[in-house]
């Protein structure tokens, strides 16, 4: 494995990265839950799949709401990732935003420096299950142990851009954390709620255009 990115600790009990059974449960557990839907998907299922033991699993996650969390906290590491690999020192804050705005928006391809991680599953995955990571009693105390970390990374990264391009503009984080969810729910509803979008054909053309047109429509200097 060429690349491991290094998650917050509280979202595992032993890194899946490090041993090749944890890399089949997060291999394995992406199909299954991709197939299935989280609400289906279950350590006694996904242990069928992988040929172990169901304990086996639980030494490495508590249970499968971890593992979504730790899938989430992959996600958003290698969307970071994609985004330093794109931007560089000589552009400018909003050149660098529009690349990290082409991240976020375009269509999700298998990337060959992971081997045992199907992004374009795993990215189905984030557009339909994302809302369970935090939608829950205990998101207080989830957050209070840093498990969106990866997250709020990038939100952080991004809303300093904006303040660089805008430095009077008021809401650098609201208006990035509504883009990261944007490029998720628009995806979501042109496949189930279509009349909540306007989303046709080219959606990652268009998912782009939308969320460049809310982002610099909000600052002073525009595109």
């Amino acid at each position: 494995m060429a690349i491991a990115f290094k998650l917050n600790e509280g979202l595992y009990l032993r890194d899946p990265q490090d041993t090749e059974l944890g890399r089949k449960i997060i291999e394995s557990g992406i199909t299954l839950i991709d197939r299935l839907g989280f609400e289906q998907f279950t350590f006694k299922k996904l242990a069928e799949e992988i040929g172990s033991a169901e304990a086996s699993l639980y030494r490495y996650f508590e249970n499968k709401h971890r593992l979504l969390l730790y899938l989430t906290g992959w996600y958003w590491n290698w969307t970071e990732y994609r985004m330093e690999i794109l931007t560089h020192p000589t552009q400018t804050a909003e050149e660098k935003l529009r690349w990290c705005l082409r991240v976020l928006t375009e269509e999700k391809k298998n990337d060959p420096a992971f081997g045992f991680v199907d992004e374009e599953a795993l990215y189905r995955i984030i557009v339909n299950e994302l809302d369970k990571t935090y939608l829950t009693k205990w998101v207080d105390v989830d957050n209070q142990h840093g498990l969106f970390a990866s997250y709020k990374s990038i939100c952080k990264k991004m809303a300093a851009l904006i303040a660089e391009i805008d430095p009077d503009y008021h809401y650098p984080n609201s208006l990035v954390s509504t883009i990261m969810l944007t490029s998720v729910q628009q995806i979501f509803y042109s496949e189930h709620l279509p009349s909540l979008t306007n989303l046709k054909g080219d959606r990652y053309g268009q998912l782009y255009a939308f969320t460049e047109h809310l982002v610099f429509s909000a600052l002073k200097r525009k595109n």
